[in-house]
Formats: C-alpha cells, structure tokens, sequence
C-alpha cells in the first residue's frame, strides 16, 4: 500500500467500527457534538468507503487471484447491476467487511474512485493548496468534486511548472465522468445575467465557501441510511440551489462561456482531451440509467447541465468519439423526458448559426458513420440500430432549436373549418367491424412540437437551411416499407423515421405518402366490399369517373360535387378515369392526362376562376369571380386527388397558397413571390427617407381592378379615405395591404379551395411530413429536367440494351431537342411534361423494342412509362417519326 492508501485506511477504519451504532442514534447525539467540522469529516470518509466498497464490487481491485469473496476480481463472484451493488456496498460497510487494496494493474485506470479521496484526504489532514510538496498538490486535488474555470486554470498553471499534466487528467476524468461533479461545475455566478463574468479574483475569493457548500451537500447525502445513486444525490444536494435560483425556461445555471473557453484551452492537448473521451465512455451509461429510472430530471432540473457541458465539445465528432462514446452518450440524451428536451431546445435556440451546425455534424457524422459501417438491410433493419436512433432523437432537439432561433412567425395563422369535413357514413360498419380509423381525430402532431408550441411552418428562415439535416446515407438504407408500418403502429419498441421527417428527403417522405394513400385505398374496397356482403349494395371499390373530352369540366367536376356531398369517403378510394369512346384502360396514365386537361382548362383565364401574372406567370385567386364557392372547393378536391393518386400536375400558384393550406396566412413578405411589383413599391414606402405624408399623399384607401376594367375601392382602416399614411403608421398600411390582397380579398374563394383539399387528405401524414416547398414538389413536380439523369436509369427491354445503334441514336436526337420538345416527349411517354419529385432519374422509363424498320409512329404506356420504339433504319427517319409522335399525340387506343 502506498502512504495515501494507508491514510485512507487509518483514518477510515475507526468511522467505519463506529458508524452502525452512530447511524442508529445520530439525530439523538447531534445536539451534543462540540466540533461540527470532525463530524463532517467523519461523515465524508464513511461516504468516501461506501464508494470504494461499490466499485470493489463493480469493478474489482485488479487482482486475478484475490481471494474476497466480495470483489469483482474473485473467482466465482457473480456480477451484480449498479443499484444491486449500491445496496451491497452500504451493507458491507455497515458489517466493516474487507476492503481489497488496489491492484497495480488497475493503478490509472478509469477506477476514477480508487484515485479519488476527497472527504478522506481532508479528514486526515489539512493540507494548504500552496504546499510546495509535488506528492501534496496531487493529493490535494482529490479534494476536487467539481470544477469552476478558475480551479482548471490553476491546476494547469501548476501541472505547466511540473511539466506533468497528469493530475489535471485525473480530476478531469473523476469530475467528468461523475455526474453528481459535472451537474455542479461552471455554475455561473449570477443566475439571472449570461453577459456579466466575474473577474478571475473575484471568483477566487468565493471559491472557498463554494467548495464548504459542495462538501457539505456531498455530507448530507451520506446521512441517508438506505442506498442512494448518483442522481439521488443529485437530487438532493440541488434541491437548495433550486430554490434560490429560479430559472427562465430556456436558462440553465451552467456558465457556457466559461465552458467554451476551459475546453479551448484543454483540448489542444492530446492527452487531456483522451480524458475527456473516457470519461464519457463511463459517465454516459450511468446517465441513461439515472434517466430511465430514476427519474432525476424532475427532482433537479440542473441536471440538464451535464448534457450542455458535454455538447460544448468541438471534438465530439471526431473518429476517436463515433465508436463508443458518441452512441452511449446520445442513447443517455435521448432518455431526456419531454420537459427537459424542450428547454434545452429554446437554450440552443439562442446558439449561433455555427454552432448549431456543429451539433447538427456531430449527430450527422455518428448517423452517417454507423449506417457506413453496417450492412443493412430488410432483414437488418436500420430502425433497430440504436446508435443511430438515439443520434436521430437528438438531432430532432437541434432541429427544433435551429427552427425556433430562426425568423419565426406564430401569430399569422388561417382558422380552421368552421364546418367539420363530413365522415362516411361507413364509419359506423368499420366500428363494428372492429377497422375503426386510427386517425380519426386528425394528423398526428409531433410531441415535442406541442411542448414547445411552435410548428416548422412557423419558421420563415431557419438559422441554418432545412436541407442540411437530411442525410442521405440514411435515406438510401431505409426500408420506408417498413418503416411506414412502424409508424402507422406506433409501438414503443420499434422506432419510426417518419417520426422526425426532417432526416428524410422529398423522395422517401413521398414514398411514405404513397404507401399511406394505398393502404387507405385498399381498406376503403375492403369497406365497400364488406358493404356489398351485408346490405346488398352494388360493388363499386373504385372512384369511377367516365368523362368526355370536350365535356371533361362539366361531367368531372358534377360527378365529384354529387360524391362530395353524398359520401366523401369514396374520395379516398382509387381513381378510375375512362374517356367516352376510347379503349385506354387506367393502370395510372389515363389518370394523368385526366388531370393535366382538368387543370388546362379550369386555370383558362376565359373562366375566370383564377387570375394570370404575365411577370410571375402565375395564378392567383380572381376575388370577382363569378363562380360560386362549391367551384372552387371541387378544384381543392381535384388538387388532393393528384396527390393522393400519386399525379403531377401542371399548376402553377406562389408560394403563398401552399403556406395557407398549411395552416399559415400570407404576409408582406409573400408578396415578392405573389406580386413583385407591388411588394417593391410597398417596400420602397417602408424605406423612404422623406416625409412619406406631404410627398406622396396616400390615404388608407386603395384601389383594385378588376378582370373586367371596372375600379373598385376598399378601405383598409374604417373613413380610410380621410386617414394619410405618414412616417408613423406606414408599417401599419403595408401590413393591412398585404393582409387584404392575400387573405381578406380571397377569403371566401381559398377557404373552399382548401376545404375541398382537405376533403381528400385531412387524414394523410401529409402536413406532419413536409413543408410547404415540399407540398408544391409533390403537386407540380420538379422544374428541372435532367435528361443525362433520364438516361443514366432507363432500362432496356425486347433486346435492346445500352450499346444498340438504335438506343444511341435516340439518345443523341433527344438531347439535340428544344425544351419545348422534351416536354413533349415527357408528357407523351409518362403522361406529365414534369419530373416526379427526386427528378427524371426517379422516374424508371423503360425503351422496349416494337418490332423492325418501318413507318409505324412510336407510342408509349404512359401508366408504365414504356415506350414502344421501332428499330428505325437511320438517324433522320428516328427523328423524324418521334417529333410526329409527340407532336400530334392524343388519346388512348388498345394495341
């Protein structure tokens, strides 16, 4: 035994014969101890022996042949749970059974307690900090449960003149990997003031009476006759400062600066900064069992501090970190209850751009690195690897903390339906059938989201762009059929991705979608199926609509408006178009052009439903329209169709439209997509220098015209004819411009246009999984064509392949087309001249071989995307018969 083991056992023994009978009777000799500081003393090495007697039993002396049947190290000794240990050690002490003497082969190691003596090293003597001995400065360090910046700085200072950093090293992997000690370092010295640091004399003066009270609260958690964990502790020695510091829900008590400075100095030191590894690789699975069962969080909200300290580490990303203490120490963080997961949200709120990008990284990097380094598959599924769902749940937190730091707007939202979208009357079947819907009361809303209060479409500009929390190795592992099941099912033992759709890109989260709007299909003919079978009704499992093509408005839009107000619920079931007088069968492509010649024709400015900007070439609501409101709510139901039949659609609305049918009103700032010109000139009159009142003579009145010539007037302010605008209240008149144009001119015609949207999809996932900009690539498809894409994964069928004469042909005339052209040909093989989400490399055309040379045109199966290519004789005739093809293509046949 070395002279520090032999004080501990000289000064430990006595306290350790005497304590059963003092526990027995403390409160009974309390009042008659004369000296309070040897009580305390007393009370810190017996705290100190319980320790050493847990991890004996945990972890054992080191010794291979030891003969203590109550060491880990022992042959035969049969391994206990940490809280099982924490009874046994209190037991043991309590019987003054034997304590092994540390094995040098464990010397060093991360036995962080075996090194330490805190309490004990004070009990046995009063050694100053100043002492000139370098065994002395060593040992005083035990005495360190806890760390300000200062006390790392001295340490340093000293270890610097020795040229020995090795005590530093060892405080830093006890107090960092001691959750009770890391709870209580970088306090901050005022609470309620981030800004305001003490000077480093300052903060010394204090730092006495702050270690008197770290010792005093270790010395009350020891009083406790059954086992207590770390957290109980915590919990404990926290409830005091709990009360004196009242914190703001997104504050904690840890000084960040301070942190940030401490690990910028320590972690240019190779050595110093392995002792940060470490003592994570043993901090984190103690965090994750005081969480998952102690519930620690809600007896000491300080405990969040922990995670803010081990997150301020630049190097968490690193290669050395990815393999072990990464994955525990996320598994711990996503134990975090919901409360404490939404303050840690708005704390990060208030990073920096840089710094959220930095732990969006570091989980990026552990997601991207393990999914890199298995082999995943249906059978190996990613969902049960926990590493990288615990790195997903805490990105989720980043995610959030990115939305809230950003531009949000809470305020500007659209209110609700005041009339419910009807339900089926096939409700009452499934109920009793036992299929009733499991989305009845609506869209799911994420947990978190309801917690903070804020939703993702509240963000205008995050601080960081929403795209760069996808990663797509991730995305190309996924089995989203899977995946989609787990979400559906919502089981606590099988994780769901859909669950955090901002790790997803457009292209899986619409897979989703697709498997959601098939599943809701197929149940839907099961219900009609099962309504034939019991009351006799004649089978119809489809949404059947037979129109004519010179009629298509007329009979498409009445058979809708009777299946609207008749049963809605058969909206949902498949879509089934049959043109009069033609053969085409509908396996998707009779769909397609269904559509595209619906939206040709109700965006006609001759009908004058929605009104063309020749600048933007967009459409906006006509507010004169002479339709009636049921118009619009079937062009709503018309849009939701296209999605839910997985079609693309030629439409072509501002942003703004799908930010409303999200749930948001427009803005001042819509009106740079909606109406440029109008939102120069508005923003030009928030700009202006000179006196807004005397040169521009503008009152609160404005005017429109309409499709028709004819001005009209609307007040923006009650007599807004007689209010000026001036310097004071411009904001005011911009702001009710905008609110007039977008929402009150247009109320009456979007609120049905979205009813009738929402007739189709109130039940889909559809808002929980994108964003606005998303909704409009799933409704319009991709703007840009990438024929090389389109190339690069057509598939070849009926012996042709990559390397044919006639296929590099083909190639070679597409690619000399005009854009207008290729259009054409997309729209005359796949049924839409637009990219599918994800671009025309997602959208698997096959070219198949029609026979020899001959004059026959080319034609195409637009539901599967074929098209039927004769072997032509030359480069020219090829061209020649594909321009005819696609230019004067229309209707379907039966070949």
């Amino acid at each position: 035994m070395n002279s520090d083991e032999k004080e501990d056992c000289e000064c430990a023994t006595p306290q350790a014969e005497t304590s059963p009978a003092r526990g027995a009777v403390r409160e009974q000799e309390e009042p008659d101890i004369e000296n309070p500081e040897a009580s305390r003393m007393k009370r810190a090495a017996a705290k100190h022996l319980i320790e050493r007697y847990y991890h004996q039993l945990t972890e054992g002396c080191g010794n291979e042949s030891c003969s203590n049947s109550w060491c880990a190290s022992s042959v035969g000794f049969s391994r206990m749970d940490n809280n099982a240990a924490a009874v046994k050690a209190l037991e043991l002490y309590k019987l003054n059974a034997k304590l092994c003497d540390p094995h040098p082969s464990k010397k060093g190691t991360a036995s962080t307690y075996l090194e330490s003596s805190a309490h004990s090293n004070s009990a046995c003597s009063n050694r100053k900090l100043n002492h000139k001995d370098v065994h002395a400065v060593r040992d005083n360090f035990k005495d360190i449960n806890y760390l300000t910046e200062e006390k790392v700085y001295e340490i340093l200072d000293i270890c610097g003149e020795k040229e020995d950093y090795s005590p530093l090293i060892r405080v830093i992997g006890r107090v960092f990997s001691s959750a009770e000690g890391l709870v209580q370092s970088f306090r901050r010295s005022k609470p309620h003031t981030k800004e305001e640091l003490k000077s480093l004399q300052e903060k010394d003066e204090d730092k006495d009476e702050d270690e008197k009270e770290a010792a005093a609260c270790s010395a009350t958690a020891m009083e406790e006759d059954s086992p207590t964990s770390s957290s109980s502790r915590l919990g404990e020695c926290s409830s005091g400062e709990n009360d004196v510091q009242k914190l703001a829900p997104d504050e904690v008590s840890v000084d960040i600066e301070a942190v940030r400075r401490v690990y910028e100095r320590l972690l240019s030191n190779e050595k110093i900064e392995a002792a940060f590894l470490n003592a994570l690789v043993y901090l984190s699975p103690n965090v994750e069992c005081d969480l998952t069962y102690h519930n620690v969080y809600s007896r000491d909200p300080n405990y969040l501090n922990l995670f803010v300290i081990v997150m301020e580490n630049n190097n968490l990303h690193s290669p050395e970190y990815l393999e072990i203490a990464l994955p525990q120490f996320c598994k711990a963080m996503s134990k975090l209850p919901l409360a404490a997961q939404a303050k840690l949200t708005r704390l990060w709120s208030h990073y920096s751009a840089e710094q959220i990008r930095r732990m969006m990284e570091t989980f990026q990097q552990l997601i991207t690195f393990k999914v890199i380094s298995n082999e995943f598959s249906s059978r190996n599924l990613v969902n049960d690897d926990d590493a990288v769902v615990a790195a997903t749940k805490c990105l989720k937190i980043v995610y959030y903390a990115n939305v809230i730091g950003g531009d949000l707007d809470t305020e500007n939202n659209e209110d609700e339906d005041e009339e419910p979208i009807p339900e089926s009357s096939e409700l009452t079947l499934q109920e009793l059938l036992g299929e009733e819907r499991r989305n009845k009361k609506g869209p799911r809303v994420d947990p978190l989201e309801t917690e903070l209060g804020v939703r993702t479409n509240d963000c205008r500009r995050p601080l960081i762009p929403f795209e760069e929390f996808v990663n797509e190795p991730l995305n190309e592992v996924l089995e989203m059929d899977k995946d989609y099941t787990f979400f559906k099912v919502e089981t606590e033992n099988k994780f769901s991705f859909m669950t955090c759709p901002f790790v997803l890109n457009a292209v899986t989260k619409n897979l989703g979608l697709y498997y959601d709007n098939r599943i809701r299909m197929y149940s839907e003919r099961r219900i009609t199926v099962l309504y034939s079978l019991v009351q006799g009704q004649q089978l119809n499992p489809y949404l059947r609509l037979k129109v004519r093509r010179d009629h298509i408005i007329d009979d498409a839009l009445v058979r809708l408006e009777m299946i609207a107000m008749e049963n809605p619920a058969d909206l949902k079931k498949q879509l089934y178009v049959e043109f009069e007088g033609e053969q085409g069968v509908d396996e998707g492509g009779v769909s397609k052009e269904f559509f595209q010649l619906v939206v040709e024709e109700i965006f006609n400015p001759d009908i004058g439903m929605f009104t063309y900007d020749e600048h933007t070439r967009l459409f906006w609501f006509n507010s004169s329209s002479f339709e009636n409101e049921g118009q619009y709510t079937l062009i709503g139901i018309v849009l939701g169709l296209a999605i839910y039949n997985n079609c693309i659609l030629d439409v072509h609305f501002p942003m703004v439209v799908y930010r409303k049918l999200m749930g948001k009103k427009g803005t001042f700032r819509d009106l740079a997509d909606a109406n440029p010109v109008l939102y120069q000139s508005l923003k030009e009159l928030v700009e202006y220098e000179g006196n807004v009142e005397e040169d521009m003579m503008i009152t609160f009145q404005i005017s429109q015209t309409d499709p028709f010539g004819n001005r009209l007037m609307y007040d923006l302010r009650e007599n807004g004819d007689k209010i000026p605008v001036t310097n004071e209240n411009r904001k005011d008149f911009v702001a009710l411009y905008s609110e007039y144009i977008l929402n009150k001119s247009v109320e009456k015609q979007f609120k049905a246009f979205r009813r009738g949207f929402h007739m189709v999809t109130n039940e889909s996932p559809l808002k929980y999984l994108f964003r606005p900009e998303e909704i409009e690539l799933l409704i319009c498809g991709s703007r840009n064509l990438d024929f090389q894409a389109l190339e690069e994964t057509t598939e070849y069928d009926g012996g042709y392949n990559k390397d044919s004469r006639i296929i590099k042909e083909f190639w070679e005339t597409l690619h000399s087309f005009s854009e207008e052209q290729k259009r054409l040909f997309l729209q005359f093989t796949t049924g839409t001249d637009r990219a599918p989400v994800g671009g025309l490399g997602k959208l698997k055309m096959i070219i198949a071989k029609n026979g020899p040379d001959t004059d026959r045109l080319p034609t195409s199966h637009t539901c599967f995307n074929v098209l039927l290519l004769p072997e032509y004789s030359n480069k020219d005739k090829l061209r020649e018969r594909l321009l005819k093809a696609i230019t004067y293509a229309k209707g379907f046949g039966m070949l």
